[in-house]
Order: C-alpha cells, then sequence, then structure tokens
C-alpha cells in the first residue's frame, strides 16, 4: 500500500504518540472506521418531511388503498404516447 507521504507521517508521528508501531495504528483505525461504517449503515434514518400546504386532501373518488387508482391518478393528463 502507498500513502501520501504527509499521510504517511501523520500516522507514523500519531502511532509514535500512542506508543503503537505503525502497522497496529493503522490497523486499529482501519477497524473502527469499518465498525463506525457498519453502525451508521444500520441505524435509522431520521426524515424530516416539510408541512403540507395547500388544501382538500384526496379527491373525491380516489381509493388511496388501491395502486391501480392511484397510477390512474398519476397518469391522468398524459397524452397517450407516454403512457405506453
Amino acid at each position: 500500500m502507498i500513502l501520501p507521504d504527509e499521510l504517511y507521517r501523520q500516522v507514523k508521528d500519531r502511532a509514535r504518540a500512542d506508543s503503537a508501531t505503525f502497522t497496529s495504528f493503522l490497523e486499529t483505525a482501519l477497524r473502527r472506521e469499518l465498525a463506525r461504517r457498519d453502525r451508521r449503515s444500520s441505524d435509522p434514518v431520521e426524515v424530516h418531511l416539510a408541512p403540507a400546504t395547500g388544501s382538500g386532501g384526496v379527491r373525491p373518488g380516489v381509493d388511496i388503498t388501491s395502486n391501480a387508482s392511484l397510477l390512474d391518478l398519476m397518469d391522468e393528463g398524459l397524452p397517450i404516447e407516454k403512457l405506453r
């Protein structure tokens, strides 16, 4: 593995300060980063939605529990060529 000179110096200096070998310091750092990424990928993501604006609600006749009804509504007004 080849590291940029500046990064190599930083790792070497930090390893020396921690009384560790270059290799053991790098191994520990890589394991921590991999574990951090594993934890982050399994953590639930919090999503904030903007408050709804406008009025009305669901159009009369649209069944929001029916995928077909919702797809029909989304296709409404599209030219026939786009529906193929």
